[in-house]
């Protein structure tokens, strides 16, 4: 089974376009104000619009209000939505769209129930717990932790890069990973060498 890519945190048309080029499946715009890498409507709108066909624009938010998320929906044609807070199974499925749910995994997690309160969700994105910071923390957790029967279902964030993607991929065969600061030369700045490297790791890894 190939794994998917996921990359996320674009802020530059350029980088939209190698990530693409590079066989990124999903790219990621953060509508989240306070993150280094965050966009507005505009700025998204004029991103999305150099995604390729079956290319998935995905839009991540953070405990934003259900107006605003209408609102930038009626400006930029995502295709995926991504809830990175406390968004409840109701609000996230609201806005006609599929949609993830991103878990910050902490030790008293327990992913059978959360994938049970969330089963409209497409699939549970795991991320690094880290208090205050709601994702892109570049750090990784135990992945050992990730249930088995759940392994083959998520998609692995946090932390990941070219020097540790071969290791996720082989230990927990996910269906996707995700990476953000990982093919980055600073905060939202993406390196295109890093991004070839990264992908080039993921074609070869099984």
């Amino acid at each position: 089974m190939r794994t998917r890519v996921k990359i996320c945190g674009l802020l530059q048309a350029d980088d939209v376009v190698a990530a693409a080029n590079a066989g990124a499946d999903a790219l990621g715009f953060v509508f989240y104000p306070p993150s280094p890498r965050a966009v507005d409507s505009q700025q998204a709108k004029h991103l999305v619009a150099q995604v390729p066909s079956f290319i998935t624009s995905v839009g991540l938010f953070v405990n934003a209000s259900a107006e605003a998320i209408a609102q930038i929906l009626q400006q930029v044609p995502l295709t995926l939505l991504q809830f990175h807070g406390d968004e409840s199974p109701a609000f996230c499925q609201q806005f006609g769209l599929p949609w993830i749910k991103a878990v910050r995994m902490r030790p008293e997690i327990n992913l059978l129930q959360v994938q049970e309160s969330y089963h409209q969700a497409q699939g549970l994105l795991l991320d690094t717990y880290q208090q205050g910071t709601p994702g892109g923390t570049g750090a990784r957790f135990d992945w050992q932790a990730i249930d088995k029967e759940l392994r083959h279902e998520i998609i692995l964030a946090g932390g990941l890069d070219v020097s540790n993607v071969t290791d996720a991929i082989s230990q927990i065969k996910p269906w996707a990973v995700d990476v953000s600061g990982g093919v980055e030369s600073s905060k939202g700045i993406k390196d295109h060498a890093k991004i070839a490297a990264f992908m080039a790791k993921v074609r070869a890894t099984y």
